[in-house]
């Protein structure tokens, strides 16, 4: 999978942090690229925050990248949500070009090997059993 290197929406009034994708690796990792404006992006962000609450007992990641410039909107929309996962902010898209995406939201599953094992264009049900046993499977590899 393509390297990134993203600041980390801290909390209020805190300093962002970086996260670099090497700093993930034996990780199943999900990066999930979209924008406030997004509205496919909003209706699957409830799923991912369930995928990620099950599953990150397990040692699952999941990183979901903001292209947004405004860096308020995505605060906000972060609290109103109540997204517990980490939120990369990439305004200027250099980690959304390395991945090549083609629209939001766009998503990738990365095993533990940091090799990119499935690529998925537009909005997810990603709470679904099927997602939830896909990912399981690739946590009991290694």
């Amino acid at each position: 999978a393509p390297e990134f290197d993203v600041a980390v929406l801290a909390a209020a009034g805190a300093e962002d942090a970086r996260l670099a994708s090497a700093s993930l690796a034996g990780h199943v990792v999900l990066v999930n690229f979209w924008a406030t404006w997004c509205k496919p992006c909003e209706d699957e962000m409830p799923a991912m925050e369930r995928l990620y609450r099950q599953l990150a007992p397990e040692g699952f990641e999941l990183v979901a990248i903001s292209v947004d410039e405004d860096r308020e909107a995505v605060e906000r929309f972060r609290e109103r949500l109540g997204i517990s996962f980490p939120i990369g902010l990439d305004p200027r898209q250099e980690a959304s070009r390395r991945y090549q995406t083609l629209g939001f939201p766009e998503s990738f599953l990365i095993d533990r090997e940091g090799r990119l094992v499935e690529r998925y264009v537009g909005p997810r049900e990603w709470d679904h059993r099927d997602s939830v046993e896909r990912i399981r499977r690739l946590l009991s590899q290694g």
